[in-house]
């Protein structure tokens, strides 16, 4: 018998928190990121290779959660946005003070293009039975974010396990 409360199993794999990102996707911030990594792709410098290899300059992979990560502060906006809520409703139900992230995969879709407006979209996957870690005791979940673009194109999808736990005492 599952200890994992209804409303809990209800949510699995249902989309929770759309939103769409606060700025566009611009190459600016492309750059930056290259070139604090050094990263010299032609790819995402020149506008030549670009076309010829994908069609039209494109954001570095890597960069996908770059274009949601919220601004600290924005007009209007009276709280601070907290990324993956998910994993803080999990930790609160549960009662759980403590996590980590124990896995993160990233699956890349459609590119990303200078101009595209993401959403991203949450969903549960799974949350395991009490388990008993070095850690503590908690629950270990799995949560998937999707991102589309204005087109409604997946453009990726990041997956997350993570693990709420209590601290032995």
């Amino acid at each position: 018998m599952s200890t994992v409360p209804a409303e809990v199993e209800a949510s699995i794999d249902q989309i929770q928190y759309e939103e769409t990102g606060e700025f566009p996707v611009e190459r600016g911030y492309v750059w930056t990121t290259c070139a604090s990594v050094e990263n010299g792709n032609p790819l995402f410098w020149d506008d030549a290779v670009a076309a010829e290899i994908t069609g039209g300059p494109i954001a570095a992979p890597t960069m996908l959660s770059v274009w949601f990560r919220p601004h600290h502060w924005s007009p209007g906006r009276d709280e601070q946005p907290m990324p993956l809520q998910v994993h803080f409703d999990l930790k609160q139900i549960f009662g759980l003070p403590e996590a980590v992230m124990t896995d993160n995969t990233i699956i890349f879709h459609e590119p990303v293009r200078p101009g595209d407006r993401l959403r991203t979209r949450q969903l549960l996957r799974s949350v395991s039975e009490p388990k008993t870690t070095k850690l503590g005791t908690g629950r270990f979940w799995v949560i998937d974010v999707e991102y589309l673009n204005q087109n409604d194109e997946l453009v990726g999808v990041e997956s997350y396990t993570g693990f709420g736990y209590q601290r032995a005492s």
